[in-house]
Formats: structure tokens, C-alpha cells, sequence
């Protein structure tokens, strides 16, 4: 009877697949609702693509450094609490945003914005992995994120429509409006799910990323998922200055191709979902990277070629979507399951891995477009993706080979 009470607590004790949704997906969303903006703000705030694309860039670094916080906080002090306070100030940078006169407010607020919402995304993966081994972690993973990039990619389409109506504004009346949600589903609906706490102060912090930092295999799966997002966040920030200066896409119509990617990110974690726990987690990172150099491969073919357009532009992102959705869920898992009751801390160096990765990327990225020898031409971004997706493979391979020594997952 006891064991039946038991099994019917930890049951009542696992959050809802829609809260987790729910509290991951604020960030990306914030991400990426405002990028078909990001042209016009150019003449709103009157600033350079390189002013413009630090929001971005700030929006990056914050949630890399916010991340190596709350992931150990979350081990100490359970990771609801984090949550909502991560919520709250979401809400308070997102009402920032709305009010930014000058483009150095709106910076300020994006990082607030980032610092805070950053804690549903970085948490969640914590909390399936509090609740699951690591092979169903990487499916569990996968169904989340999956229904989590369902706004963002409509995001940037409703983006697009929303700054065609109301400006540049638009889409952060909405982000205000989603962050208000989220804050509400943690503190009614979000069960905490950490139980075994650790004693965390500045010694503890540092103990546990060094403990990280010794394991190789850590490394291995943390850098696989980096190298993929960096390949990601090359496009984003090479992306929207070839489609407006190279295209002469309307907002409304960068919006639309955005949600090609995304579309493919979909199906990517819908296939982790389906077939993670059942394959493992190297055939699924080895697949995933191999199907994002494909479809970098196809964009610098036609480009070659001088068969740039729109189409060619976007749609292969398709395929590199995918392949971030089917390599993401497994390296993620096997990053948080080299060392368990260090899940919320692996969580957040290997987030902030991913979006360091990012922040630098994007603006080196927008820099080859605009202030370079090459100004003007897509070949900035071509060569950086090619070279994340290659990186990301390699880091791939010695995934492979530390995991044959290692107790938790095999190597196949």
C-alpha cells in the first residue's frame, strides 16, 4: 500500500507536458518573434545593423550567463521557485521592451527579458531529467521541445503581420502577454520535482563546474549541441540582412520562410521523441548532424551557382531544422546524465554553451554581411555554418568513442 501511495505521489509530483511547454517556450519565442523587425528598427531607433543586432546579441550572452546561475540555485533550492522568479522578470523586461525610447533601453531590457526567461528553458530539460533515465530523457526532450517550437515558428510569421499593423512594437505586446502565462502556470500548475538538494554557495558552484569540466564525455555531448546551435545562429544572423538587402523581402514575407526551419525542428523532435529511447542517443546525434551538413551543403551548391532566391535561402533550412530537432534531444540528454544530481548545473553550462555560441556567431555573422571585405554577400554565413556542422560532427565522433567507456549509455 505504501509503494502504491508512493507511485501515486511521484505521479502527482510530474509537471504537465503542456506547463513545461509553456515556461520553454517564452525565450525562443522572444528570440525570433521580432526578427522580421529587425530591418525597420534599423530606422525606428536610427541605428546600424550592428546596433540593432546587439539586442540580439545582449538577448544571447544574458541567457549564457544566466544560465550557469540558476542551474545550480535550481539544485539547491528546487526548481519551481527558480522558475518563478525567472517568469517574473520576463515580464518586467518585456514591458521594458514595449516602452524602449532609445535602442540602448531596448538592449538593457532584452537582457533582462533573456536573464529570466531563460530559467523554463534551462529547467525544463532539468526536470525531465529528474524524472526519467537518460535514453527516455531524450525522448521526453524531444516531445518538449517539440511542442515548444510550435510558437516559434509562427512567431516570426505573426511577427512579420504584426509589424506590417503595428510597428515594431507588435511583437512584444504579445511576448508580454505569453510571459504573463508562463508566470502563471509555474507558480499554479509547475509541481517541483527536485528533491535531493544540494548545498550551493560560491564553493559549491565552482566545485560543480569543475567536476563538469573534468569529464571528458560531458564535453563531448555539450560541444556536439553547441556546434549545432552555432550553425543555427549563423543563419539567424546572417538571415534577415541577405532577405532584405540581397532579396528585398517585406517583413510579413521574411516571417513566412522563417517558419521553415522551425517546421523542420518540429519534425526533428517529434522523430527524437518517437525513436530515442528506442534507438539510443548516438544513431540520433550522428544522424541529426549529418542531415544539417547536408543542408548546409545544398545552400552553398546553388549559391555557387548563382542560384540564391528566397526559396534557396530558406527552404533547405528545413533540413537543417531537422537535423538540430533529431541531434539536440539525445546530446542534451547524455550532457545532464553524466553526472545525475549535477543535472540542473549541466544543464545550464551546456545551454550557455549553446547560446554563447550564438551571441558571437550571430554578430560575427552580421559583420561579415555589413563591415567586411565580403559586405554584401552570403558567403560570410555559408563558411560559418559549414564550418559549426563540421565541428559538431567532430564532436559527434568522440561522443562515440568516450561513451563505449562509460557506465550509463552505451555507445550504440
Amino acid at each position: 500500500m505504501k509503494s502504491g501511495q508512493r507511485r501515486a505521489t511521484e505521479r502527482a509530483a510530474r509537471p504537465s507536458l503542456a506547463v513545461l511547454i509553456a515556461v520553454s517556450t517564452v525565450n525562443p519565442l522572444a528570440m525570433q518573434i521580432y526578427l522580421p523587425s529587425l530591418a525597420g528598427m534599423m530606422i525606428v531607433f536610427s541605428a546600424t545593423a550592428g546596433e540593432i543586432q546587439l539586442s540580439m546579441s545582449a538577448f544571447f550572452v544574458a541567457v549564457a550567463v544566466s544560465q550557469l546561475i540558476w542551474g545550480p540555485l535550481s539544485d539547491q533550492y528546487g526548481r519551481r521557485p527558480v522558475i518563478i522568479v525567472g517568469m517574473t522578470l520576463f515580464v518586467i523586461g518585456s514591458i521594458l521592451c514595449l516602452f524602449a525610447p532609445t535602442i540602448e533601453a531596448l538592449v538593457f531590457a532584452r537582457i533582462l527579458q533573456a536573464a529570466g526567461g531563460c530559467t523554463g528553458m534551462v529547467l525544463g530539460r532539468a526536470i525531465v531529467r529528474d524524472l526519467y533515465g537518460p535514453n527516455q530523457a531524450a525522448s521526453m526532450i524531444g516531445f518538449v521541445t517539440m511542442g515548444m517550437a510550435v510558437m516559434p515558428t509562427i512567431g516570426p510569421a505573426i511577427g512579420g503581420l504584426l509589424d506590417e499593423f503595428f510597428g515594431w512594437q507588435g511583437g512584444f505586446v504579445l511576448m508580454l502577454i505569453l510571459g504573463i502565462g508562463a508566470l502563471w502556470a509555474s507558480i499554479y500548475k509547475l509541481p517541483e520535482t527536485h528533491t535531493e538538494r544540494t548545498k550551493v554557495g560560491p564553493r559549491q558552484v565552482v566545485k560543480s563546474y569543475t567536476d563538469l569540466c573534468r569529464e571528458p564525455l560531458f564535453w563531448s555531448y555539450a560541444l556536439t549541441a553547441a556546434f549545432s546551435a552555432l550553425t543555427y545562429f549563423a543563419y539567424l544572423g546572417g538571415a534577415p540582412y541577405i532577405a532584405a538587402g540581397m532579396l528585398s523581402l517585406s517583413a510579413a514575407e521574411m516571417g513566412f520562410y522563417f517558419m521553415f526551419v522551425a517546421l523542420g525542428y518540429i519534425a526533428g523532435n517529434f522523430i527524437s521523441g518517437k525513436f530515442a529511447e528506442r534507438v539510443g542517443l548516438m544513431p540520433m546525434i550522428m544522424a541529426g548532424t549529418l542531415i544539417g551538413i547536408l543542408s548546409v551543403s545544398i545552400i552553398a551548391t546553388f549559391t555557387y551557382f548563382n542560384g540564391l532566391s528566397a526559396q534557396i535561402l530558406f527552404l533547405p533550412m528545413f533540413l537543417l531544422g531537422l537535423g538540430n530537432g533529431v541531434c539536440l534531444p539525445s546530446a542534451l540528454s547524455g550532457a545532464v546524465s553524466v553526472r545525475p544530481e549535477l543535472a540542473g548545473s549541466a544543464s545550464g553550462l551546456t545551454a550557455s554553451l549553446q547560446v554563447g555560441a550564438g551571441a558571437i556567431t550571430g554578430s560575427f555573422v552580421t559583420w561579415l554581411y555589413t563591415g567586411s571585405a565580403i559586405a554584401g554577400s552570403p558567403w560570410g554565413m555559408i563558411i560559418v555554418m559549414a564550418i559549426g556542422m563540421l565541428l559538431s560532427l567532430g564532436a559527434a565522433l568522440s561522443v562515440r568513442h568516450l561513451s563505449a567507456r562509460h557506465s550509463f549509455v552505451p555507445a550504440e
